[in-house]
């Protein structure tokens, strides 16, 4: 008989799996309800010759991350809204230096501390809006332990291969359930390394622009020079203000990340086929939207569910293909309405999309979202 697979907290599933995807560098800040990731790296990176750093603050924490990546190690940090509030400025020179890096961000009820110990969705938004300026985005959204596990590892995987920094969104509750997870054998975890530099430092220059938009990135010690700038600059690093490069280097960024789209994006679907009632939601809201789905279809409603997985860029075919599909869309979710503006962007019937919102620190039940079916299916 083999043995049962182990029982594992969200967050700590989130630090194997770092460790997994190579992960050697964390420097991070406690703060509720994302500490016991910091906890687990603590013990975690030692044994397989990693460095832990707790900083003196979120902002510190980053900018250390940032160091440890440009010394070409894989890097990691984790905190919560406030945290992330006071990294955002360091997320947009990590995306303007190309610098591969994770940052988990366990979402809690706001604004400012709000409630430290209360699940929320309120981050949808900064994750990709928060650091000033066109930036390119890539943030991951998981909805239990094992999906917090194999996120996890993708991040890491998006950041190495695209030079970018990754964001990874989970609620409270998801991090805090402990749920059974089947972890993979070593040998089959599919690890990306970024790709090095090589060749004469005479023909190298940083930030050309390749084929896949991905420049190679120089190996500490190696002997080729790199002048790293949160400036706009052009392929050889320096800082430029003339239109035609600096237009150039931002539009690079951002087509990097459209290039590799079908790379990058991942969604769930659940009896979208015929459903005449769509909802949309990610995080424990969708796994109650899941329940909810079968609830509805077994009196008759035929619902179904859309699960971003990949939160930024959004999965806007998948979208609008099922809500094209559907009479109703209801976007469920805990904030006052942030993945709904995505997804009445895209749905082109006006008055077609209706919103169930939550902002006291409870999550959607099952039978709020079936009830508030049920309600748009009453009134046609």
């Amino acid at each position: 008989m083999s043995a049962a697979p182990p029982s594992l907290q969200g967050n700590r599933a989130c630090a194997l799996a770092a460790i997994a995807a190579g992960c050697r560098f964390f420097a991070g800040y406690p703060i509720t309800p994302s500490s016991e990731i910091a906890e687990a790296m603590s013990r975690e990176l030692p044994r397989v010759g990693g460095v832990f750093i707790q900083m003196e603050d979120e902002m510190g924490s980053l900018a250390a991350v940032i160091g440890a990546s440009f010394g070409g190690a894989k890097a990691m940090t984790a905190t919560s809204g406030p945290g992330f509030s006071l990294m955002q400025e360091h997320l947009g020179y990590a995306a303007m230096a190309e610098v591969p890096c994770v940052i988990i961000d366990v979402m809690r009820g706001g604004p400012s501390t709000g409630m430290p110990t209360r699940p929320s969705q309120g981050d949808l938004m900064q994750a990709r809006w928060g650091t000033h300026g066109d930036h390119p985005v890539v943030a991951l959204a998981p909805a239990s332990a094992q999906e917090i596990y194999s996120e996890t590892i993708r991040a890491f995987n998006l950041a190495e291969r695209l030079r970018t920094p990754v964001v990874v969104l989970f609620d409270e509750v998801v991090a805090h359930l402990i749920e059974s997870v089947t972890l993979p054998a070593p040998k089959t975890i599919v690890v990306a390394e970024r790709k090095w530099a090589k060749g004469d430092e005479r023909d190298f220059h940083p930030f050309a622009e390749t084929d896949d938009l991905v420049p190679p990135m120089a190996r500490p010690g190696e002997g080729l020079r790199v002048h790293a700038t949160g400036l706009t600059h052009t392929a050889d690093g320096f800082p430029t203000q003339q239109p035609g490069p600096a237009g150039r280097a931002v539009r690079r960024l951002i087509d990097k990340i459209e290039r590799h789209r079908d790379e990058i994006e991942r969604f769930e679907t659940l009896r979208t086929e015929d459903a005449e009632f769509l909802i949309v939601a990610v995080g424990i809201v969708a796994r109650a939207a899941r329940r909810a789905v079968a609830d509805l279809r077994a009196d008759g409603i035929k619902a179904g569910l859309l699960r971003p997985i990949t939160l930024w860029p959004f999965p806007e075919r998948a979208t609008r293909e099922a809500a094209s599909r559907a009479r109703r869309v209801l976007v469920a979710e805990m904030n006052a309405g942030q993945l709904a503006l995505e997804v009445e962007r895209l749905a082109a019937a006006p008055g077609k999309i209706a919103r169930l919102n939550r902002i006291d620190g409870e999550p959607i039940a099952p039978g709020d979202i079936a009830a508030k079916i049920r309600e748009l299916a009453a009134n046609g």
